[in-house]
């Protein structure tokens, strides 16, 4: 029988604000008291947890000053150590406070924009001090209720800007980061620029430094917009931008849910799961979610613990499906190939072009291969459900 026990090597990574979160929404107020971020941390350690994320305010609280700082610093080097933990990412908290009420990035007011890029540079400062190597942007506030307030164009502008200013100053300090633009289509904003993996990876094309700048996408996100994730995580792999994920739950059409990796949607997620492992992609299986309200101190580390353990167990589903011998034949058989023909699609060429005008098809012939859909999707169906 497979083990499903995490082990460092599995990558998997937390947000601190996943299990610090206290269970308040906006119906109603916290239902667990505040978890020190360096319990936080010690405590995704003992779990095999690979590595740890923060917001700037996660770690550091908001205006602290720098005998504080430098203590917080000084104590989570030490449990990095101890229990060997890495910071895998970092990220600012540009959506909590009221400052921020109307865009930070895309803010009408230059001085909050120049806050907005200091706070940044300062948090990528200690993210680099304490390892991180992916820097990730979500524009929780880049947005609007009330279109005629800001025009699309303009906000993009001044998002266009930051970015480039912020890719400046991490190649002038020397900073090895990647960033990632994370999507999402609404809230808190009613809508936010940059809303899914289509729209961002448009716009990191226009940017001065392009080769720096990859997706984030999120799972509840995706699913938030009706998209299918598999298809969003897909497109930015292939386009060489998948520079981090965040993985969980979501039910469709919904609210930003955040629920535990694999507790909706289990076929979608196998998929996810399938496309990171069997392209051995090279970052962390991050998971940005939260426990349940009801769940008291006990139930958080049970929600950090069934989270990697579900990941494992559809791992172990995936190896069953490259594995199975009928599936694999109904992939082979609905795969054609013409090694002529695909090389005359290839690439363009002008005497590839009237060979390629030249062929003879015949559509109704080719329309009779059989396609056994429903076999396969039954056949992954009783896989998952451990009948196959």
């Amino acid at each position: 029988m497979a083990s499903f026990k995490p082990k460092k090597e599995h990558r998997f990574s937390f947000g601190l604000w996943c299990t610090a979160n206290r269970g308040r929404d906006p119906f109603g107020e916290e239902t667990r008291s505040r978890l020190d971020p360096l319990t936080n941390i010690k405590e995704l350690g003992k779990r095999n947890v690979y590595g740890f994320n923060f917001h700037d305010d996660d770690l550091i609280p908001f205006g602290a000053n720098l005998q504080l700082r430098n203590k917080i610093i000084k104590g989570t080097k030490q449990i990095m150590r101890d229990y060997n933990i890495v910071c895998s990412m970092a990220t600012t908290n540009l959506f909590y406070h009221r400052v921020f009420k109307d865009g930070a990035f895309t803010s009408h007011d230059p001085r909050v924009r120049a806050f907005a890029l200091q706070k940044v540079m300062k948090n990528m400062d200690l993210g680099a001090e304490l390892g991180a190597k992916t820097y990730v942007f979500w524009g929780g506030r880049e947005g609007t209720e009330v279109d005629a307030s800001k025009t699309p164009g303009e906000a993009i502008k001044r998002y266009r800007e930051c970015m480039n200013y912020l890719c400046s100053y991490a190649r002038h300090q020397g900073y090895n980061y990647r960033f990632a633009i994370e999507p999402k289509p609404n809230e808190p904003r009613g809508d936010i620029f940059l809303a899914t993996t289509g729209h961002v990876l448009a716009f990191i094309e226009t940017l001065d430094y392009p080769e720096m700048v990859g997706v984030n996408p999120e799972i509840e996100h995706s699913r938030m917009a009706g998209l299918n994730t598999y298809h969003d995580f897909g497109q930015a792999m292939e386009a060489g931008k998948l520079y981090h994920v965040d993985l969980g739950a979501q039910k469709p059409n919904r609210f930003d849910q955040d629920l535990r990796f694999g507790s909706e949607d289990i076929k979608e997620t196998f998929f996810v799961v399938k496309l990171l492992e069997d392209n051995n992609w090279a970052g962390t299986r991050n998971f940005d979610e939260h426990p349940y309200r009801n769940e008291d101190e006990k139930g958080v580390w049970d929600f950090v613990e069934g989270s990697m353990k579900t990941y494992l167990i559809l791992w172990d589903k995936v190896r069953q499906f490259n594995a199975d011998k009928k599936i694999q034949q109904i992939l082979k058989d609905i795969h054609g190939t013409d090694p002529a023909l695909e090389h005359l699609m290839g690439r363009y060429t002008p005497e590839g072009a009237s060979k390629l005008r030249a062929q003879s098809f015949d559509p109704m012939a080719l329309s009779k291969k059989r396609l056994p859909y429903e076999e396969l999707d039954q056949r992954l169906q009783e896989l998952l459900m451990g009948v196959a």
